[in-house]
């Protein structure tokens, strides 16, 4: 049994929201609970019991309450939820009408800006008026090219309150990027900023929309947010009108809640595109909500008093996490930029000066805070930080031990996962079990999560495919243009029918926790024994002089060879030393059959636009296969780096 890095006290444990929903749920079971593990079994072995409690803690607001919890429950895809209820999904965030901060929004070296809830409802008001002026409808799609700022939320609150459809993604996405997803679903309405800034620079985004308008014929009307500049040249916008203009209808002081089923639609998601044309996926309100005001009060144990944050963009689930802590009545704040601009501090300066309580990121951003040398701990007046949450891919050992050692001793950080397919996680944090280095806290609440093996078999102590064996309500109500739900199931129920498979590599440990080892089709196979990408990316992260890497199996005579990439940090060279220190480490550290065939120096290293690695779209280049989309990467033209490179051809 490891050590763990942190133990919640018993102040924490006692004053925790899953703490009094343990004895509301005690109540309910008639039994007491008084382990995570026993609530876990609970939750999971009388599903509907356990749903319709989450509705009543989270006080869901509904004008129908539902006729039934689940009805088939033996069926995934197939079972519906909360069937005859009406509900809208904004009305559930807007449920808060006081003049608390809602949201802070910091652009880089712009001064904050805030937001109470009464202002919020009031801008949300407008905003909903005008849209049903301009004769949006429920179904309808409404787009957000935008920075993750205040009027990004307020447009997607009023969109949703009617029961339009938002679909967002951000806009340093090249406009082919935008074009593979706003194209799919014809959008009436978008959204869009007149630029953004990223480290101190300014970045139009009008000429990208000018396009976009004339590559999608559905978008009739075009509301740009003056972020950069007071006024900007509009021609070429169809009906373009400033956001202040439109949202100041003089009609509304109310909103007109559109009152719609459980599973109507509230958000369209896109998978990363790295291997294909991005998959529409798209969320049900009643599902979204559920799963949320769970994950956030439970898990993460989010409170009214809380100040919330989550560094991401408008185009990662994350966002559409984030925001749904308006629910709890929180306050949320809002970032866009660059994390590491002016200096690496940027981040916990913001921590600082608003009194974050609950810091979310990814680890990507911690391996590479550990790498600037920075000391937040140090340097800045932590003291309201309560939990830290860390997503994107899996947190490597050293990281949770960075965390711990140079950003704040009492924490809970929770590396979280899930997915866009979910829009929640599978497992995630807990404010009531210790922190164990490299894993996840728990399985989360309500979801049947297991390891299969090659057989097919639940395992545990052994890794192997991350499944769910039972249905859960944020399962997405289907894929957009997907007549029959042929592609949904080829996604999700191909390799097991009946059961979620979701493509993580992933192992149950004796904690009770997980270690996920990076996705199953990333996995290196030589000599048939699988293994993760994580745990040779936790391996090169020790080595000093390496600023990044990516490992990928290469088909070679019959078998699978490892080839590992090096990205060199500046002044520093791969030598023949170093290649054999790190053969060395992991040969004796994780098995003699994954020691890299040949360690390659490389200038970049591809990343999606929310700071995923994409081994598939390098294992594709460099078995001379074609890479579509390659707009889903944040530095595409780092691909052409890996193309016919002589060092892989004996």
């Amino acid at each position: 049994m490891p050590e763990p890095l942190w133990i919640p006290d018993e102040r924490r444990k006692k004053e925790a929201n899953l703490t009094a929903f343990m004895r509301l749920a005690g109540r309910k079971a008639g039994r007491e609970f008084t382990r995570y593990d026993e609530l876990y079994s609970w939750s999971i072995e009388n599903s509907a019991a356990f749903w319709e409690l989450i509705w009543e803690y989270g006080r869901v607001i509904s004008s129908r309450t539902y006729d039934r919890v689940a009805e088939d429950l033996d069926l995934m895809p197939g079972c519906k939820w909360f069937e005859g209820a009406r509900l809208n999904f904004a009305e559930n965030l807007l449920r808060w009408r006081d003049d608390r901060t809602a949201l802070i929004f910091k652009g880089e070296s712009r001064v904050a800006r805030r937001i109470t809830y009464r202002e919020l409802y009031r801008q949300v008001a407008g905003l909903s008026a005008a849209m049903r002026q301009a004769g949006l409808k429920a179904g309808d799609r409404v787009a957000g090219f935008m920075p993750n700022m205040i009027e990004t939320v307020a447009a997607m609150l009023a969109a949703t309150s009617l029961g339009a459809i938002w679909s967002s993604c951000s806009p340093d996405f090249g406009v082919p990027g935008a074009l593979d997803r706003f194209g799919q679903i014809e959008p009436r309405l978008l959204f869009t900023a007149d630029g953004y800034l990223y480290t101190g620079k300014e970045f139009d985004s009008l000429a990208k929309v000018r396009q976009l308008v004339r590559e999608i014929p559905s978008i009739e009307k075009v509301v740009v947010v003056p972020y950069l500049r007071e006024h900007s040249n509009l021609n070429g916008l169809p009906a373009a009108e400033y956001f202040p203009a439109f949202a100041a209808s003089e009609a509304a002081h109310e909103i007109a809640f559109a009152q719609l089923p459980f599973d109507h639609p509230v958000y369209i998601m896109y998978s990363s595109g790295t291997t294909g044309a991005p998959k529409c996926i798209v969320h049900g309100a009643g599902g979204t909500l559920l799963q949320h005001l769970k994950e956030l009060m439970l898990h993460t144990d989010v409170k009214r008093d809380d100040v919330v944050f989550y560094f991401t963009t408008c185009g990662w689930m994350m966002w559409n996490w984030l925001v749904s802590s308006l629910a709890v009545g929180a306050t949320v704040v809002l970032y866009d930029g660059s994390p590491f601009y002016p200096d690496p501090g940027a981040l916990f300066r913001l921590a600082q000066d608003e009194k974050i309580n609950i810091f979310g990121t990814s680890a990507r951003y911690l391996a590479s805070l550990e790498q600037s040398g920075a000391r937040p701990g140090a340097e800045y007046d932590l003291g309201s930080l309560k939990t830290v949450l860390s997503t994107g891919s899996p947190l490597s050992r050293e990281s949770f031990e960075f965390v711990y050692r140079e950003i704040k001793q009492d924490l809970c950080l929770s590396s979280i996962s899930g997915g866009t397919d979910i829009i929640s996680c599978f497992v995630l944090g807990n404010p009531l079990l210790p922190v164990y280095p490299g894993e996840l806290q728990c399985r989360g609440l309500g979801m049947k999560v297991e390891v299969f093996d090659e057989n097919g078999a639940p395992v545990a102590g052994q890794k192997g495919e991350l499944v769910c064996t039972a249905p859960f309500p944020s399962m997405p109500v289907c894929f957009w243009n997907d007549p029959g739900g042929k592609k949904y199931r080829a996604a999700y129920f191909e390799a097991y029918p009946g059961i979620w498979h979701h493509g993580d590599y992933m192992e149950l440990t004796e904690t009770g926790g997980a270690i996920i080892y990076g996705r199953s089709d990333a996995t290196l196979n030589p000599g048939g024994v699988r293994i993760g990408t994580a745990e040779i990316y936790r391996l090169i992260e020790t080595f000093p002089g390496v600023a990044d890497s990516l490992v990928v199996g290469q088909k070679w005579e019959n078998d699978e060879r490892v080839i590992l990439f090096l990205k060199m940090a500046p002044g520093e060279a791969l030598t023949e030393q170093l290649a054999a220190e790190i053969k060395k480490a992991i040969r004796e550290s994780i098995s003699p059959r994954h020691v890299p065939a040949k360690i390659i120096p490389i200038l970049d290293i591809p990343y999606t636009i929310n700071g995923k690695k994409v081994e598939i779209a390098v294992r594709k280049i460099i078995h001379r296969e074609a890479v579509r989309n390659r707009e889903a990467l944040a530095n595409p033209e780092s691909l052409d780096l890996y193309r016919d490179l002589a060092e892989l051809q004996a």
